[in-house]
């Protein structure tokens, strides 16, 4: 991300699955394999597939550093999308039984401690005088600490953000419309129904409030994502399969529209609708392989470790990735196959860095701390 980018398969739902479900038992460790493969595809994007700051750390265009890959890798974006199916499951899992104290305090605790260390190793790599590229100021720098920078209009110190504010604001919408009144079947659906049929209106209404609060570009993968976990729990349901498909239809309409350029000459690459809907459709079905219990055999203890480095690896890799680049390609000369396979790397390994020394530690004390009654 997705999610994001956030995965948190292993927290299993209280409530007792219906008769003909077939309940979460333990972790989906192909859940993690996938979100990793999403993180990556969005860094072919940034290092491969588009223009930008990437240009200056390259030296040439993208498109001339990979002149047959740079079309492929224009596609790694859609991983975004995939982040939010796979946000959608993961929610619902884990909402699923849970008080509002209890749920908030999971996703805050997720959520904030690696983004605020990522905000600031940025801002201090910035600042650096050999480091070539431009920080934000240090007041606009605090203000990322909340994660209200984007309604702010404030300049982001993290490229990858945008999608956290999405993030968000599902949390929002889940918690005050399902968790809090006690997730059930019925009441999910509902709110599937009701959030895809409510982001239409926002859509065909133009108004820049309800676009704010209802996401109409992003609902339809969150809703996919959702309606996918009660396919999990019970293959069987012909409304968890609607709202699955409906959020898949609506879904792919939207990608289309945002990244179908063929019009554009002076486009970076030109993605065709088809391969858009394709990327769109595999990301649905990898999910839904997950959900029917297809990938069972795929259970590696290996990718608990690699989907562990998903969300640091996603947070930093854009703006380091452009240090590094520069510093393998331009001063030290090194082929630009080597260079963004090393690049992938360093940003794994300072992925696992952050996992081990920030989410490990602090994100079971600040979960403790924000779920722990208040007198």
């Amino acid at each position: 991300m997705t999610q994001t980018v956030v995965n948190t398969a292993q927290e299993s739902p209280a409530a007792a699955a219906p008769p003909q479900a077939a309940p979460p038992g333990g972790r989906l460790r192909a859940l993690d394999g996938l979100r990793l493969l999403a993180a990556l595809m969005v860094a072919c994007y940034h290092y491969g597939g588009r223009g930008g700051e990437i240009t200056h750390a390259w030296g040439a265009s993208p498109d001339r550093v990979f002149p047959v890959l740079h079309t492929p890798f224009a596609y790694g974006c859609l991983g975004v999308q995939i982040f939010f199916v796979i946000s959608g499951f993961v929610i619902c899992m884990s909402g699923w039984g849970r008080s509002p104290r209890s749920f908030l305090a999971s996703r805050a605790a997720r959520l904030m401690p690696a983004y605020w260390v990522a905000v600031v190793l940025v801002t201090a790599v910035f600042a650096l005088p050999v480091v070539a590229y431009e920080a934000v100021s240090p007041s606009d720098a605090l203000v990322n600490l909340s994660l209200l920078q984007q309604p702010l209009g404030v300049d982001r110190v993290l490229g990858v953000d945008w999608t956290l504010w999405a993030e968000v604001r599902f949390y929002a919408l889940f918690a005050v419309c399902v968790v809090l009144p006690g997730a059930t079947r019925r009441r999910v659906l509902v709110f599937c129904a009701g959030w895809i049929l409510a982001a239409a209106v926002a859509q065909g209404a133009r108004q820049p409030v309800l676009d704010l609060v209802l996401m109409p570009q992003y609902a339809p993968f969150f809703v996919g994502g959702v309606g996918l976990y009660l396919v999990h729990r019970d293959r069987r349901d012909p409304y968890a399969w609607g709202i699955t498909a409906v959020g898949f239809l609506v879904g792919q309409h939207y990608a289309v529209r945002e990244l179908w350029n063929a019009a554009d000459p002076d486009a970076f690459a030109h993605r065709t609708s088809f391969g858009i809907v394709a990327v769109v459709a595999l990301g649905f079905a990898a999910v839904a392989a997950i959900a029917l219990g297809l990938l069972e055999r795929v259970n590696w203890r290996w990718l608990t470790a690699a989907g562990a480095l998903t969300y640091p690896f996603y947070l930093v890799h854009e703006h380091l990735g452009w240090v590094v680049v520069e510093t393998l390609h331009r001063r030290l000369g090194v082929p630009s196959a080597a260079t963004f396979a090393l690049t992938v790397v360093s940003m794994l390994v300072l992925a696992r860095v952050l996992n081990k020394m920030v989410e490990e530690r602090l994100t079971p004390r600040m979960r403790k701390a924000l779920a722990a009654p208040q007198g």
